[in-house]
């Protein structure tokens, strides 16, 4: 038979799924999309993957994985053209900050396939999918039935990226989702006492409100980050002499 030891698109998630979680068919269809696989056809249009071609998925999982290097040059470096990953070293290393820095204003105004976490924001699909069942972030789904992630959220994924290297992780965010509840009405209130000036555009006081908002943020994540220092170093009131 032609497709003698050649497996199906479906059995290949499945045999790579133990090791890769997050793999799926589509994932795998994205990067045929993107011209990193190229599997056989049979005359009815279905993909057949060879050894060759598993091996060279699992090459781009790993690298995905341990390296978070961007799709381009994965292809690259399979396709020998060595040195582009040479600016990715220290992607995955414990002590390099996800800080966010490269999600860029273009970025934060899309939407992204979840497939694509670990090129965009340097963060594996399985974190991402963490968060949102925290209630941390909330994905979209698209017409295709694709799992979305808001560009708006980008930083905060990386954000809590960094802390899950401190043992920080999703699951303990969730509280963090409970203050902003109930912290909100209160901002709310603030801002609705705010008075319009006089001669002020809706564009200016639309700005001001919002400049009001950063700061007020700033004062109370201030006052949150000091009482848990004291706590921390034994200085508050209710610590034994």
């Amino acid at each position: 038979m032609a497709d003698a030891g050649y497996l199906t698109i479906g059995k290949v998630v499945r045999k790579l799924q133990e090791q890769y979680p997050d793999l799926s068919v589509s994932k795998v269809r994205y990067l045929e999309d993107e011209g990193l696989l190229t599997p056989s056809r049979t005359p009815g249009g279905y993909r057949l993957y060879s050894s060759r071609d598993i091996q060279r998925l699992e090459t781009i999982l790993y690298l995905q994985k341990t390296k978070f290097l961007p799709l381009s040059v994965i292809k690259d470096e399979l396709d020998g053209k060595p040195g582009r990953s040479e600016g990715y070293e220290g992607t995955s290393e414990k002590d390099e900050p996800l800080t966010g820095e490269h999600i860029t204003p273009e970025l934060e105004r899309e939407l992204h396939p979840i497939d694509r976490m670990p090129e965009v924001a340097g963060v594996n699909i399985a974190l991402v999918r963490k968060l949102a069942d925290c209630g941390l972030i909330r994905l979209v789904r698209s017409p295709a039935g694709r799992d979305l992630v808001r560009g708006s959220d980008l930083k905060l994924i990386c954000t809590c990226a960094e802390l899950t290297r401190y043992g920080i992780e999703p699951k303990n965010l969730r509280q963090y989702v409970a203050a902003a509840n109930r912290e909100t009405p209160m901002f709310e209130q603030a801002l609705a006492s705010l008075s319009r000036h006089q001669g002020e555009s809706e564009s200016e006081r639309m700005l001001r409100r919002e400049m009001t908002l950063d700061r007020m943020i700033a004062l109370t994540g201030s006052v949150r980050s000091t009482l848990i220092k004291r706590e921390l170093t034994g200085d508050s009131p209710n610590a034994q002499g």
